[in-house]
This record gives C-alpha cells, sequence and structure tokens, in this order.
C-alpha cells in the first residue's frame, strides 16, 4: 500500500455523507436536555489546554445514563482533517428531573494536525457538545451546542509545547 491518506475511506473524511450508525447512536427511555456550554479561555495560547463546561438535565419522567460527546472541528487547517474530532466523551447516569455540570479538557495535543510530524497550528476552533455528533439526524430530539475558540501564537511542532 503507498496511498495512506484516508480521503474518501472512512466516515470521518467522506464529506457530507453521514455514517449509517455513528458513534452514540441509539435510544434511550427519557430526554436530556443540553446548556451553558462554556470554553476557558476563549482565546488561548498555542500549547494550552483548553477547559470545557456543559450541563445535562434529564428533563423526562424516568432515570437515564446518556454518553456526552465532545467533538472539535478544524475552521481552516492547513492540510486534510476530519469533518470533526471525538475529543471526549463520558456515560453520564442522570436521575429524572435533575441536572449535572460536568467538566472536560481538551489538550493541546488533541489539536495537533499530521504535516511529516504532530504540528500545532493558530486559527478558530468550534467545539461541539451532545448526546450524539454534530448533525446527525435522528428519530428522537436531541441537540448538539457549540462554542467557538481562538488559538494565537505561532504555528510549532507538539514537541516544542
Amino acid at each position: 500500500m503507498e496511498n495512506y491518506t484516508m480521503e474518501g475511506r472512512t466516515y470521518r473524511y467522506y464529506g457530507q455523507e453521514a455514517p449509517l450508525y455513528p458513534f452514540g447512536y441509539g435510544l434511550s427511555y427519557t430526554t436530556f436536555q443540553y446548556r451553558d456550554l462554556v470554553l476557558s479561555p476563549p482565546v488561548l495560547p498555542i500549547c494550552t489546554n483548553l477547559s470545557v463546561s456543559v450541563v445535562l438535565e434529564n428533563t423526562g419522567q424516568r432515570d437515564g445514563e446518556e454518553v456526552v460527546q465532545l467533538y472539535l472541528r478544524w475552521e481552516q487547517p492547513s492540510v486534510p482533517v476530519p469533518r470533526w474530532q471525538l475529543v471526549a466523551f463520558r456515560r453520564v447516569a442522570v436521575p429524572a428531573g435533575r441536572a449535572t455540570k460536568l467538566s472536560f479538557g481538551v489538550t493541546a495535543a488533541q489539536r495537533a494536525v499530521w504535516t511529516q510530524h504532530w504540528h500545532l497550528e493558530p486559527g478558530a476552533f468550534t467545539l461541539f457538545a451532545g448526546g450524539q455528533q454534530p448533525g446527525q439526524q435522528t428519530r428522537v430530539p436531541s441537540e448538539v451546542l457549540s462554542a467557538q475558540f481562538t488559538v494565537t501564537g505561532a504555528a510549532r511542532p507538539l514537541h516544542g509545547c
């Protein structure tokens, strides 16, 4: 094999075609609502990690579990990258009518792109938080929140941080 590109070989690189069963696919006996997605800091130096918090509320009549998923999208990368990259997930049990605040970390290494070595680039990014992939079509209502953040500084190899 001489061509190692992932373009057209996996759903992460297919463009607009959605996978039949995306990560987190499934049904629940209750409903959840996401709110208060906070990224800190919203502007960060190139080697800094991002802190993320989101509130998950069980709005249904039954106790339930939700797989909270965080995805990252590069807005203008210099090389081909996935449409979005799963950077964190957690299964959370939430009693009916209750809410819980979840905290996650997104490391600088998770923003790296491959250019003969792992490389960090400045620019705009979008982070998605929800119970499914961004843009996923489901039969049950589910939402995905999004927020943007900016990375500043000069591009550098990941090992230089």
